[in-house]
């Protein structure tokens, strides 16, 4: 029994550190060859919640074979528990929360109504130019027109009022 809790701790073991370094690489060259391996049916048969069960599965084994006086059929269940608890509370503490995160950067150009932008490239009263507007985490560079039909120099600040077809039109921030 020794031999399936050595084999179980390496193997997940090896496993970990194939797929941390050679993951993207090798599942771009098989180009998809394994994908009836894919468990997509059942999230809780996530490769890292199960690689990790059964390397918790040999370790906890080795350790109790070889630090207490328990029977074979004992530490092959005490192990079999640990290695369940050890997946599971990787599934719930890691997959699922990664799985419901946002995976998208993507902004909706609706939500900028009401943002303060800065003009980088003047907007001429009857034509176009370019804010950024602070989106997130982050900036955005978008397409502006004059909502009043001013001109609006570069270096202003503005506040969108409305977006519609892929433009934002502006009006220029009086400064208090």
């Amino acid at each position: 029994m020794e031999a399936v809790f050595w084999g179980c701790l390496i193997g997940g073991a090896l496993y970990a550190i194939i797929s941390a370094l050679l993951g993207d690489l090798i599942g771009h060259a098989l180009g998809g060859i394994l994908d009836f391996l894919s468990l997509d049916g059942h999230p809780w048969l996530n490769p890292t919640t199960l690689v990790g069960g059964i390397t918790a599965f040999g370790g906890a084994g080795l350790l109790l074979a070889h630090y207490t006086s328990l029977g074979l059929a004992a530490v092959f269940i005490l192990a079999l528990a640990g290695g369940v608890v050890i997946g599971g509370s990787g599934y719930f503490l890691y997959v699922k929360p990664m799985s419901e995160s946002e995976n998208s950067i993507a902004l909706s150009e609706k939500d900028l109504s009401g943002k303060i932008a800065e003009v980088i490239t003047a907007i001429p009263s009857k034509g176009y130019g370019e804010v950024l507007v602070k989106a997130g985490a982050g900036y955005t560079n978008q397409i502006a027109a004059s909502f009043d039909g001013d001109d609006i120099p570069g270096g202003s600040r503005v506040v969108v009022v409305e977006v519609k077809e892929n433009t934002l039109y502006v009006s220029k921030l009086d400064p208090y």
